[in-house]
């Protein structure tokens, strides 16, 4: 059974206790025999965590954007940073299951407007004190008072009232129903801070505090050794750095400046593992791609937009540069990673020059210029295949290579033609309404449609599988032939670390297991 599988490898790496283990053998169903038998087998495939030493990881890009505010997180350092500080009321593991957090427990009623949470006892902030409801609600109306600036705020726009019921309950109310709330409330943006507080230093209740941050340079960690449960934390400390050049990010691991690095290039990966270094591949959601905006020349033309759709040669993106790891795109966010709510009956785009040619014939454009920054592995090679393929027809497409630190403040969702990269969300309606929703925050090609908006909407209240994926098709499609999103390609989650490391999850939802490694990874001495 694949379940019990995924819960012995979570008590191998550390990330639940026996008593949790066998609480799950208890609830699919398994005699305390059997299970106490599973988990001598896991314990004999174990390495025994040891407590101490410390860890500095080296992301692909940061910049004067970075942020200790969850609400704020925009990049994947955002994310590690708000995971190594702060909780949520939910989490996601490597199968995609929700389990509690700072919320024990929560119930939803028969139509999912109304959600109750209760709230852990006990739990303490870093600066002292108790969390309790009040933080909560504090916290989540963030997302919803008047110009926030959350970057998930789409994920709270039928929110109703967050209210606390006493000191450990909150109830969720809803203006429309939503099945996926649960799982937006995994997402890094969503944690819970101290109420009234802007000192993120001290706001949080995660497996680490902060000793030191600098936007654009580092952040350094301590153990928190008040923390609320009791798995994980072996770590004495962490570093959470950047190194945006990928061959100096591959090369500060080899030569052991690092000891983990976030998405080296495929390409690279043979190099890595003959160095004696691990690698990590994940097959995911997570995609690289190109934003031509909409509210502009000259992404506003459809014939430009197509005929760049119609030059991507995929098969070859994922042979070639991908080495395998990774799947063709179809130039709409979600592949076969999203499972049911894939839309596998659409057409694969062809790679078609003539087609191509054509429809940028008939757009009168003879040249563009595509901002790009090595924002995920293989987008620099994907660019430039493309610029080739592209002057075979009679286009010139220009490259302006810019520096990864600070693209996202300064290039995505500003420059006309930008190079783009998306990690995976929860729920394929999560990962559409945050990047395509009509006027969201996050819709980076600035593609507006009525008829999307309806069906993100109609969509959370389907409980009929068949019409669901209907409507899910029906979305993926005006994706792929309205917005001015091109991808190419998704790639797995890759990444790699010292072999002395262990405890990662495979969560596809970003690096390192989804960015929540800090709390349950741990280093032979």
């Amino acid at each position: 059974m694949k379940e019990v599988k995924t819960f012995q490898q979570m008590f191998r790496d550390g990330h639940i206790n026996r008593r949790d283990f066998l609480s799950a053998m208890g609830a699919l169903g398994i005699t305390a025999t059997t299970a106490g038998g599973l988990l001598t087998s896991a314990s004999a495939l174990a390495k025994t965590p040891n407590r101490g030493g410390s860890v500095i990881f080296a992301n692909q890009l940061h910049g004067p954007d970075d942020t200790l505010d969850p609400l704020l997180a925009a990049s994947v350092v955002d994310y590690t940073r708000a995971k190594t500080c702060y909780n949520g009321l939910i989490q996601i593991w490597d199968n995609m299951s929700l389990h509690p957090e700072l919320a024990e427990e929560w119930s939803v009623n028969g139509n999912a407007t109304e959600f109750t949470f209760k709230i852990r006892k006990g739990v303490a902030f870093h600066s002292g004190g108790e969390m309790t409801a009040k933080d909560v609600v504090w916290s989540m109306n963030r997302h919803i008072a008047p110009g926030s600036p959350s970057s998930i705020k789409a994920f709270f726009s039928n929110v109703t009232e967050w209210k606390a019921v006493d000191k450990y309950t909150v109830k969720l109310t809803l203006s429309s129903p939503d099945a996926d709330m649960p799982y937006k409330l995994t997402q890094p943006q969503a944690k819970i801070l101290k109420a009234n507080t802007m000192n993120f230093w001290e706001g949080g209740t995660g497996p680490y505090t902060v000793d030191s941050f600098q936007a654009g340079v580092k952040s350094v960690h301590s153990r928190n050794n008040n923390y609320w449960r009791d798995t994980g934390q072996w770590l004495d400390g962490i570093e959470i750095t950047a190194i945006s050049e990928p061959n100096a990010r591959v090369n500060a691991l080899l030569s052991g400046t690092v000891d983990m690095i976030a998405t080296p290039s495929a390409k690279q990966l043979k190099k890595i593992e003959a160095s004696g270094n691990k690698v990590l591949s994940v097959p995911a959601g997570l995609y690289g791609g190109f934003c031509c905006l909409k509210n502009t020349e000259p992404g506003s033309n459809d014939d430009f937009v197509q005929g760049l759709r119609y030059i991507q040669d995929r098969e070859r993106i994922v042979r070639s540069f991908l080495k395998g790891h990774g799947t063709v795109g179809n130039d709409h966010p979600i592949n076969i990673a999203y499972g049911a709510d894939h839309c596998h009956e659409l057409p694969q785009i062809p790679f078609d020059p003539e087609k191509a040619k054509w429809h940028l014939n008939k757009s009168g454009y003879s040249e563009a210029e595509l901002f790009v920054a090595p924002v995920t592995g293989a987008i620099e090679d994907v660019a430039m295949l493309m610029q080739q393929n592209l002057k075979k027809i009679g286009f010139n497409l220009k490259l302006k290579r810019v520096p990864a630190d600070g693209y996202w403040g300064a290039v995505w969702m500003k420059e006309p033609l930008n190079a783009v990269m998306w990690n995976m969300r929860p729920t394929a309606n999560s990962m559409m309404s945050i990047a395509f929703g009509p006027n969201g925050n996050w819709n980076d090609t600035y593609w507006n449609s009525d008829r999307m908006g309806v069906l993100l909407k109609d969509s959370l209240a389907e409980t009929d599988a068949a019409k669901r994926h209907e409507m899910h098709c029906e979305m993926q499609k005006l994706i792929s032939t309205e917005s001015g999103i091109i991808i190419p390609y998704h790639t797995n989650v890759l990444d790699a670390h010292n072999p002395k490391i262990h405890g990662f999850s495979n969560c596809p939802l970003g690096q390192f297991g989804g960015n929540g490694w800090a709390e349950h990874i741990w280093k032979e001495a």
